[in-house]
């Protein structure tokens, strides 16, 4: 017998995101107030209307059975975004900002996926407000809205097990505590925590304290959203320096990185995830630098090339050199970069390492089975051996990771554009990376993509953000009918 669906705790639940979404605006209005900016009048308009559905849906959940079951927890992480995003885009859309709906709706999915990719075509012209907002939406995606109602949702009664374990990117994932409330709350503390670090960092090395709290908050959450319209190109090495090295811890499972500020860091050391992407990061960037190098003689190219192969690897986006000037095997380093990703589990995009090492791994295992077909070759990662459930699991995600690109890159090319640069904005959307290669290059302004073209890459960010399986499953018959 079908268990009926308790859509009460799902508008109990969003009303209190919405909530927290709406509690969040109150920081771009009082900086529009402080600035005697103009579009105040917009903040207070797109507050006022978040506070009410807000509440519209608290008293709509009221009485709600307190039963998370995985239908349940699927529709609330899949539809939080979306929500999240409709509220998120008044501001622009009120403001005039933005006065597309299209383009409105695309910067506000891109800011809270951590895509990264802009429609704006003078960031440098917005004010204050909207900045941060931009900003500020990152760094609400980056460690994951889920992630932040789980540690609050406790103190309304509800449970965060069955949502937390939707959103959650990579294979598996680890508590640090028995409750997952308390796990959740050290993940904000720690992401909390790194933010204030940079931002104090970039401002003692000369960057404004405003745009320094934009970058610190775009680094941690590998959004890749800057004040300026040439990203970090016009900053000092100093800068670029401290930005890499966030961007390269945020681009590790943080919980990894929570072991590594108790004092452990032997965890993080021996993880063998961290190995792998850290080693990924490097030899990327000494070939980037040493093609630079050749091309270039300048010994600012090891910063240049390390800085783009982190930052792309980490789908955080932001360019310390326009790279389609380079020679065009430089491009097809960063375009593979491109798919690659952090750690799971942390707030980088992409296909996660852990996948590709387990994938490598098995393959190499298939290819020794073929050598010794009696031979038990099993698959092993961190000193255990996998279930095959896991390299399952793993096999799926490439295939549907694949064919959505296929298919994106296929729409893209029917709204006209070139199939080189389709290909890049379908890798570079479901990755969350927001640069890509060719017209939308280094730059990450996506203001000239056609409209179709700009509804289908949202809906491919936010596949890319939940890891495809969570959208996927709403969908899915066999879901509804458990």
């Amino acid at each position: 017998m079908t268990r009926l669906f308790n859509w009460r705790l799902v508008f109990k639940t969003m009303g209190v995101l919405t909530t927290l979404e709406a509690l969040f605006m109150l920081v771009p209005t009082l900086t529009a107030w402080w600035y005697h900016e103009a579009d105040l009048g917009a903040w207070i308009a797109s507050s006022a209307i978040t506070w009410i559905t807000s509440w519209w849906m608290l008293l709509a959940g009221r009485h709600a059975e307190k039963r998370v079951g995985e239908r349940e927890g699927y529709i609330i992480v899949a539809s939080v975004w979306v929500v999240y995003s409709l509220f998120g885009m008044l501001p622009f859309w009120l403001s005039g900002a933005l006065p597309s709906i299209t383009d409105a709706w695309y910067e506000t999915m891109a800011g809270f996926t951590t895509t990264g990719s802009t429609v704006f075509t003078d960031v440098a012209a917005q004010s204050h407000s909207i900045l941060l907002w931009r900003a500020l939406m990152q760094w609400i995606g980056g460690m994951g809205i889920i992630v932040l109602s789980v540690a609050i949702l406790p103190m309304f009664g509800l449970g965060g097990m069955q949502l937390y374990s939707a959103e959650v990117t990579g294979v598996s994932y680890e508590k640090l505590s028995p409750r997952i409330a308390d796990t959740a709350k050290h993940m904000w503390i720690t992401y909390i925590g790194l933010t204030l670090t940079e931002g104090v960092l970039l401002w003692l090395f000369g960057m404004g304290k405003f745009d320094a709290l934009c970058h610190s908050m775009s680094t941690i959450s590998t959004g890749g959203f800057a004040t300026h319209n040439d990203s970090v190109i016009a900053y000092s090495p100093a800068i670029q320096w401290i930005i890499m090295g966030f961007m390269l811890l945020s681009g590790i499972n943080f919980t990894q990185l929570i072991y590594l500020f108790r004092g452990k860091p032997q965890r993080m050391i021996q993880d063998e995830e961290t190995r792998w992407y850290v080693s990924a990061c490097l030899v990327a960037g000494i070939i980037i630098a040493v093609g630079l190098l050749i091309h270039t003689h300048m010994w600012s190219s090891i910063r240049i090339g390390l800085f783009t192969s982190i930052a792309t690897i980490t789908s955080t986006g932001f360019v310390a050199a326009d790279y389609m000037i380079w020679p065009p095997v430089l491009w097809v380093v960063v375009f593979f970069l491109m798919f690659t990703g952090g750690a799971s589990g942390s707030t980088s995009g992409g296909i996660k390492w852990v996948r590709l090492a387990i994938f490598a791994k098995a393959a190499r295992a298939e290819l020794k089975r073929r050598i010794h077909p009696n031979a038990v070759i099993p698959v092993r990662f961190n000193g255990h051996t996998l279930r095959e459930q896991t390299t399952s699991n793993i096999m799926a995600f490439m295939f549907f990771y694949l064919l959505i690109i296929i298919l994106a890159t296929l729409w893209f090319c029917g709204c006209g554009i070139g199939f080189d640069e389709s290909l890049g904005i379908a890798v570079s959307m479901i990755g969350n990376v927001g640069v890509s290669i060719g017209q939308w290059g280094s730059s990450g302004c996506y203001a000239a993509l056609p409209a179709a073209a700009k509804w289908v890459a949202t809906f491919v960010m936010l596949i890319g953000r939940l890891e495809i399986f969570t959208v996927l499953l709403i969908f899915s018959r066999a879901l509804w009918k458990k």
